[in-house]
């Protein structure tokens, strides 16, 4: 039988740092995927980072590339009865976000990882986790063939919402809660320049709107959609079409049209599950958490996680000390259900949730609201940046 340290079910980017930074600290891992290297690579996800989170990249370093070509954006727009305003993030807190794309940090660590000798197993299957509420727990999976199995002492879910992590977990030993909203997103990739320098949010009587980007060639864009939308049924016309009808008139016209490299409908739902540690078990990101894209929060809730179970791991390797590993869940839960408040907010005042007119009076009366309150602002801004981090107990 194999041995590690910590067994990291999952290679997507929370998996990967997390394996990063105990590497740096000299605790060993295996990182164990059931999709292969080539999918989890060109899986297309977020793409707006909070300081928090590249100064986490930078810190595990594999920083350089992301700092050279990073789109810094001081601000945001919101679009709503015609017009736009910018929520200025710089100036009211003094903190920026960068625009990055997942894809491209996921790259990044793969390569890092892979540069280290680190193992890293992909198209694991069968992976199943066995004694998590007892001293010992293992991993047996399938790969190349054969059954494996991985001792370990701790076990790290990274592996998603549809993950075997979770599952894992008895249900009288968690709870969890959910909300399903009644639309997803309808989102292209397309290489055009993006219509403005900034990520705009528009409320519009049709549905919700963003204009995003992954770079100054490469746009993102979405529009809001019925669940059950057929996805086929959207050719690039009528997407380009939609998005500038849901759009204030100005930003429309810079619209650049292409033909879309990759389009996708994305279901939005908030979900938590208390706690996140079953025994020597752990859960990190989607596999604890989902939130709504809108507040722009799932890719950095999940960093927000490993923040604090690295440090917490490395704490017990050099001392022996459980203190910060008793106090991982009751920690992350803390961002994360403030993460989950703001992205059910700003859905709210930015989504079409029904045909009633005075519905949507109300939205337009508190963006309206926004636009004169500096106070009101300054709450926007401070969430969307990324609130700040509990001081950090790891002695370096």
């Amino acid at each position: 039988m194999a041995r590690t340290q910590v067994a990291i079910i999952g290679a997507g980017p929370s998996g990967l740092l997390l394996s990063q930074l105990l590497h740096q600290h000299g605790v060993d891992s295996v990182v164990l995927e059931r999709r292969s290297r080539e999918y989890v690579a060109g899986r297309i996800r977020a793409g707006v980072l909070e300081q928090g989170t590249v100064d986490l990249l930078v810190q595990a370093d594999i920083g350089q590339r992301l700092l050279s070509e990073r789109l810094v954006h001081d601000g945001f727009a919101v679009g709503f009865a015609g017009n736009t305003f910018r929520v200025d993030l710089k100036g009211l807190t003094g903190g920026a976000v960068s625009v990055y794309g997942q894809t491209e940090v996921t790259r990044d660590l793969i390569e890092s990882r892979v540069a280290a000798g680190a193992k890293l197993i992909f198209e694991a299957r069968d992976v199943s986790v066995d004694g998590a509420g007892g001293a010992h727990p293992s991993v047996r999976y399938s790969h190349g063939g054969r059954t494996h199995e991985l001792a370990c002492d701790f076990v790290a879910g990274c592996d998603g919402y549809h993950g075997v992590c979770r599952q894992s977990i008895p249900n009288q030993a968690m709870q969890s809660f959910e909300r399903i909203y009644p639309f997803g997103w309808l989102g292209i990739l397309a290489d055009v320049p993006p219509a403005a320098h900034e990520l705009i949010y528009s409320n519009h009587e049709r549905g919700f709107a963003l204009c995003s980007m992954r770079s100054l060639h490469r746009s993102r864009y979405y529009v809001q959609c019925a669940l059950d939308e057929n996805l086929a049924a959207w050719t690039d016309v009528r997407f380009w079409d939609e998005l500038r009808r849901r759009l204030p008139a100005a930003v429309a016209d810079a619209v650049i049209t292409g033909p879309s490299i990759e389009k996708s409908i994305a279901p939005l739902r908030s979900f938590v599950v208390e706690p996140l540690r079953f025994g020597r078990l752990f859960l990190v990101g989607d596999a604890a958490h989902i939130v709504p894209p809108t507040g722009a929060k799932g890719l950095n809730l999940a960093a927000a996680d490993v923040r604090v179970l690295y440090q917490a791991l490395v704490e017990y390797y050099r001392t022996g000390r459980t203190e910060l590993i008793d106090r991982y869940s009751a920690q992350c839960l803390r961002r994360i259900w403030k993460a989950v408040r703001f992205s059910w907010w700003f859905t709210s005042i930015t989504h079409k949730f029904s045909e009633d007119p005075f519905s949507h009076r109300l939205q337009l009366a508190e963006l309206d609201y926004l636009t004169g309150s500096a106070a009101a602002l300054t709450s926007v801004a401070e969430n969307y940046v990324g609130l700040p981090f509990e001081s950090p107990l790891v002695r370096e």
